[in-house]
């Protein structure tokens, strides 16, 4: 999917992931690519302490991650299409044009706003 990424978008130089592209994809992508990858991790909840230590007080609520919320709100725009909602495409060339006309009519609904 990254490979793309140059042809497709050529103005997008820097991009955010998941935990799941650590290690040799970060060096590829910059080295293959010219693109920039940036990894957004979780805060670890582990803490290692002394036996007669207690632990820190977890914060309340769900951590927030820098740039997440970017992803989580296309996936909401998204879900609001009923056939994007759930995995009915076979083809990823089929679901790719699907989510191109969903944001094409988000855009046009912006612009005539």
């Amino acid at each position: 999917m990254l490979d793309a990424v140059p042809e497709c978008f050529p103005t997008v130089q820097h991009i955010w992931v998941d935990a799941g592209y650590t290690g040799e994809v970060v060096t590829w992508a910059q080295q293959r690519l010219g693109l920039t990858l940036t990894v957004v991790k979780r805060p670890s909840r582990r803490v290692w302490l002394p036996a007669d230590q207690e632990p820190p007080p977890l914060p309340p609520g769900m951590p927030i991650l820098p740039r997440r919320w970017v992803v989580e709100r296309t996936f909401a725009w998204l879900g609001r299409w009923r056939r994007l909602s759930k995995d009915y495409e076979q083809l990823p060339a089929t679901e790719v044009a699907w989510i191109q006309v969903a944001m094409i009519q988000l855009m046009t609904r912006r612009l005539a706003a």
